[in-house]
């Protein structure tokens, strides 16, 4: 068998073994294409333990890679990543990582990490300057909202929405 046939065979083996929500139902928000590590790019490649500890948008890089539910996550440093490991909630971010207004109002919008907050120690992004706004309004309003929506829409795709 070429190389090639070899590595292809190898790519759509990983992809047919991955059965976890991230790939049948549109519950998290990731770049397309998968990384090295077989899953897609979650926070778009920003470090999820510098965002909550230390309020910093710190790019994550792929030689720091774990992967939780189908998701692979880019850390700064072995350090970061052996602490998302043991406790990935803590740092996940909110609604699957898509905008948390738009999930307030019922949609699935990428979320941002130009654009996150971080309220009582949990990370939530949004679209853009202008929606984070508007969240900034009503910070725990939007959140309520949010948290009840995502029961509702968890399993939607982002398209039937």
């Amino acid at each position: 068998m070429t190389l090639t046939k070899t590595l292809l065979a190898a790519a759509l083996l990983s992809m047919a073994n991955m059965s976890s929500p991230a790939f049948s139902a549109d519950e998290y928000n990731t770049s397309s294409g998968l990384t090295a590590a077989g899953a897609p790019l979650g926070l778009h490649g920003v470090d999820p333990v510098a965002f909550v500890n230390l309020g910093n948008r710190i790019d994550g890089s792929a030689r720091h890679t774990a992967v939780h539910d189908g998701v692979a996550y880019y850390f700064a440093t072995e350090e970061a990543m052996n602490t998302f490991s043991a406790d990935p909630a803590a740092y996940l971010p909110q609604n699957g990582g898509f905008c948390t207004f738009g999930v307030s109002v019922g949609k699935k919008f990428d979320g941002d990490p130009q654009f996150a907050a971080i309220v009582d120690e949990r990370l939530y992004l949004f679209l853009n300057e202008a929606i984070f706004r508007e969240f900034q309004k009503d910070e725990a309003g939007t959140i309520a909202k949010a948290k009840e929506n995502w029961k509702k829409i968890r399993a939607t795709a982002a398209s039937d929405l």
